[in-house]
């Protein structure tokens, strides 16, 4: 008796546990052109704006770590909006954060890995600094 209750209890706490993700959840819709060249153009932006923070040879005596998350966070405001074109386009919070957060890693690994490799010719004397 107490094994059905105990099933009963835990199929009622799932469904319920369900019920907030659909709300959540963003369904199929389709986003016009013009929306996506907005994106895309953000896209472009954030990404020109991290480039241009890595030109600056203050970064180049950092620690890389260091250097690749200063370099990021000063070009958040960037993602902030996009994150607007998102939300103005009825693209639930959870979904537009989730798809920042993927560039957001992409980008940061990128700039990881280049300032690395700058570290490493500058130790290795291939390139002056």
């Amino acid at each position: 008796m107490k094994k059905i209750l105990f099933l009963l209890v835990l199929m009622l706490a799932s469904f319920g546990a369900g019920a907030d993700d659909a709300k959540n959840e963003w369904h199929n819709t389709v986003l016009s052109d013009a929306t996506i060249g907005e994106i895309n153009q953000a896209t472009y932006k954030y990404k020109k704006c991290v480039s241009d923070e890595m030109q600056k040879p203050a970064y180049a005596l950092m620690d890389t770590r260091l250097a690749t998350d200063t370099i990021t966070r000063m070009c958040e405001p960037v993602l902030g909006k996009m994150r607007d074109i998102y939300l103005a386009q009825k693209i639930p919070g959870i979904v537009a954060d989730r798809h920042l957060k993927q560039l957001r890693l992409n980008v940061t690994r990128s700039v990881l890995q280049t300032m690395m490799f700058a570290e490493a010719a500058r130790k290795s004397g291939q390139q002056s600094k």
